[in-house]
């Protein structure tokens, strides 16, 4: 009697185990980040932070997500010039700490 419930618990753990795990995948952003980008220039003093996500198979687009200085995220169209000034800045800057 035992053995059978150690064998019981041992499914259980693992059964429990696989179900978080595919939680863990299904909670993973598997489409677009970006549903509409902010065009108009605002200056780069107020972005506290940029992320870059390539394009791939979950979203045809590159998206880049700015969080400003008051906390909130904007999607910038990565196809304004001035926006492609501040990817550069920001990656320039990255290399220059990360010597």
């Amino acid at each position: 009697m035992t053995s059978k419930l150690a064998v019981a618990l041992l499914v259980a753990f693992l059964l429990s185990a696989a179900l978080c795990e595919a939680a863990v995948l299904l909670s993973t952003e598997l489409r677009c980040q970006c549903i509409k980008t902010h065009s108009a220039y605002f200056h780069p003093k107020h972005i506290k932070e940029l992320r870059v996500i390539e394009r791939g198979p979950h979203c045809e687009n590159s998206e880049i997500i700015v969080k400003l200085t008051n906390g909130k995220e904007v999607c910038l169209d990565p196809k304004e010039k001035w926006v492609q000034k501040i990817v550069e800045v920001f990656v320039k800057r990255a290399e220059k700490q990360d010597p």
